[in-house]
């Protein structure tokens, strides 16, 4: 493939997942927005997910995902705070096979510019995971947007030069 760019947009294929103990799919507006983001890209969205703040049930929904092989990426929203039942990191980063340092790293240095120095609290990350990239970004819905507008969008777009689509080329 290269690294020349290219001119004709070709979609991307990404499961949506929300991990929410709270949250239903009709009140998940964090969720709500990746997809949105996703659609308004020209992105498909093969699955949208809700699942509780448990490591085992995050863990082997990623792995089914992985393992379906019917999409290159994997956004998760939620379960990335300090508290005990936030164990979304400890559950998607054993299936890593390389660790993105640099999202999690942008992500940070993006939400300090918007909400000072709470931004290092946030565990947003991401790691690729053999054919797949799967990202970690908190459960608000304002950094999901800040996440996908300025991160994820840009990243998935086959037309941008040196992105995730490179490194993940689409299914023919």
């Amino acid at each position: 493939m290269g690294h020349h760019r290219e001119t004709e947009f070709r979609p991307a294929k990404a499961a949506v997942i929300t991990v929410s103990d709270t949250r239903t799919l009709d009140n998940d507006t964090s969720g709500q927005l990746i997809q949105e983001k996703l659609a308004e890209a020209g992105h498909k969205v093969t699955d949208r997910l809700l699942l509780k703040d448990d490591m085992e049930v995050i863990r082997a929904e990623v792995e089914k995902l992985l393992g379906e092989k019917t999409c290159r990426y994997i956004i998760i929203t939620g379960g990335t705070g300090l508290t005990e039942r936030d164990v979304t990191p400890e559950a998607v980063t054993p299936l890593y096979t390389k660790h993105i340092p640099g999202f999690g790293e942008l992500f940070r240095m993006l939400s300090y510019e918007e909400i000072g120095t709470a931004a290092v609290q946030s565990r947003a990350d991401a790691g690729l995971c053999g054919h797949a990239v799967v990202m970690i970004l908190p459960g608000s819905t304002k950094a999901c947007r800040l996440g996908m507008e300025r991160i994820i969008i840009p990243q998935m777009d086959n037309r941008g030069g040196c992105t995730f689509r490179g490194v993940v080329p689409d299914d023919h």
